[in-house]
């Protein structure tokens, strides 16, 4: 998400920065870049119109004029002002009522509704530690019935059977009953999906809101049409009382403007990005992180965060316990590595949280990430096509082994010695693993197969 306006913003904020002095007339055709970079992501004009007049107001004041190094100074409006736009800060949802706290997401069809209530359900399962009742009350497509029962199994919470013959009322309510008799924290309303703003569609909604009193009403919404998105989501605030909004296929949105225009246009925070087609690809909203990925600053805290969420830090713990005893960092220990990495997302999640490096832009880092993929991939595999005593004694590979390991992998057999040299490096990087500090230093170590980091390339 936002490679375009953060390739098109970096340049014109590194040209910026290196000014001495800002002047109104450097600002102007900065702000003209930042004008235009913002229009090309598709945010809606009247939201362009006023972020760029507060820039304005804010850098040819004295907040720029008296600071020694101006240009960084602007960079740091900029920053300021993206944060204003999408919210100041995260905004968790208000579960704190009486059990069960109830949930209506509503959503045009075809946004990923129903994918985000499972999301949703796992979230405040895994991270909330909530009990979770998921039910439909689409009553025009069972197959989105059918749908969420195997979402909750997959994510496992439990799901209230409804069917097309019942109102979507009576099956709201019947599910809250089903909750409160088994001691349930949340219940997730799924509703209809329209193809449009319909008046009766609306007005359905509007019944099962006022029957049911959710503590938070959801907006659905497909951040890939742009400032669409945000149009149609007040469309559903002047029907419905929203109290946020959850942007989805925001992986395959590399413009960005939805998400800079929902806030502005709405009134109503965004409070979850759909990241992805898995149940875990939901990730809590927090405006100050997507502005620093907007400018290439990167996104440190979400990255650790992700790492604290799917490591294995028993394995790791395992594995530093083994270096201070003085084994070795065997091959066995380098696939756990690239292993670990996948369940963070892959390489490609975990760049894109990252600063930008030497001025590479986002388009350029696609096609890193996509060749990294393709090498741990071809990594494990020549991994796996190894006998255990190869895994934990490298060093007896010799060029008959090569050959029959490259076959079993489908490789080359220097592909498979490029392998066996990586390890070596990893191996002594490994060694420093010692004391306190152990994971952090291990998480150094998986950095340096990034790029610029010391993996060589295939």
């Amino acid at each position: 998400m936002f490679e375009n306006l953060t390739d098109r913003l970096s340049q014109t904020l590194r040209h910026v920065t290196g000014k001495a002095k800002l002047t109104e007339d450097n600002i102007r055709d900065t702000l003209r870049e930042v004008r235009m970079a913002l229009l090309e992501a598709d945010v809606a004009l009247p939201v362009v119109k006023d972020f760029v007049g507060k820039v304005k107001e804010r850098a040819v004041g004295t907040e720029v004029s008296k600071s020694l190094t101006p240009g960084q100074a602007f960079v740091k409006i900029v920053r300021t002002e993206l944060e204003e736009l999408m919210g100041s800060a995260n905004e968790d949802l208000a579960l704190n009522a009486v059990p069960p706290a109830v949930v209506l997401m509503a959503g045009l069809q075809g946004a990923g509704k129903t994918t985000t209530v499972g999301k949703l359900a796992r979230f405040l399962k895994e991270r909330k530690k909530k009990s979770v009742l998921v039910v439909s009350a689409d009553i025009y497509r069972p197959a989105a019935i059918k749908q969420l029962e195997t979402l909750a199994a997959e994510v496992g919470v439990t799901f209230y059977p409804s069917d097309s013959s019942q109102k979507p009322v009576d099956i709201a309510q019947a599910a809250i009953r089903e909750a409160k008799l088994k001691f349930i924290d949340v219940v997730l309303v799924d509703t209809a999906g329209r193809l449009h703003i319909d008046t009766g569609m609306m007005q359905e909604i509007q019944a099962v809101h006022a029957a049911i009193k959710p503590v938070e009403t959801l907006f659905i919404v497909d951040s890939m049409t742009g400032q669409d998105a945000a149009n149609t989501a007040k469309a559903f605030g002047d029907a419905l009382p929203l109290t946020g909004v959850i942007l989805t296929k925001v992986d395959g949105d590399a413009r960005g403007g939805a998400a800079l225009s929902v806030r502005a246009i709405t009134g109503k925070p965004i409070k979850f990005l759909g990241m992805g087609e898995k149940s875990d690809a939901l990730d809590p909203f927090h405006p100050d992180r997507v502005a620093s990925r907007i400018l290439g600053m990167g996104d440190v805290l979400s990255l650790i965060e992700q790492a604290e969420q799917n490591l294995d830090r028993e394995r790791a713990e395992k594995l530093t316990s083994k270096l201070k005893k003085g084994k070795g960092f065997d091959l066995e220990d380098f696939r756990d590595q690239l292993q670990q990495m996948k369940s963070m997302g892959g390489f490609g999640s975990l760049m894109e949280k990252l600063p930008a490096i030497g001025g590479i832009n986002l388009s350029q880092m696609g096609n890193v990430q996509d060749t990294a993929e393709k090498q741990f991939s071809q990594m494990e595999a020549i991994i796996n096509s190894m006998t255990q005593a190869e895994r934990r004694n490298p060093d007896i590979i010799s060029g008959s082994r090569k050959r029959r390991i490259a076959l079993g992998s489908g490789t080359q057999v220097q592909d498979v010695g490029r392998v066996i040299k990586q390890h070596k490096q990893m191996q002594k990087m490994m060694k420093k693993v010692t004391g306190k500090g152990g994971m952090a230093k291990m998480m150094r170590g998986m950095g340096s197969m990034f790029p610029g980091g010391g993996m060589p390339k295939f």
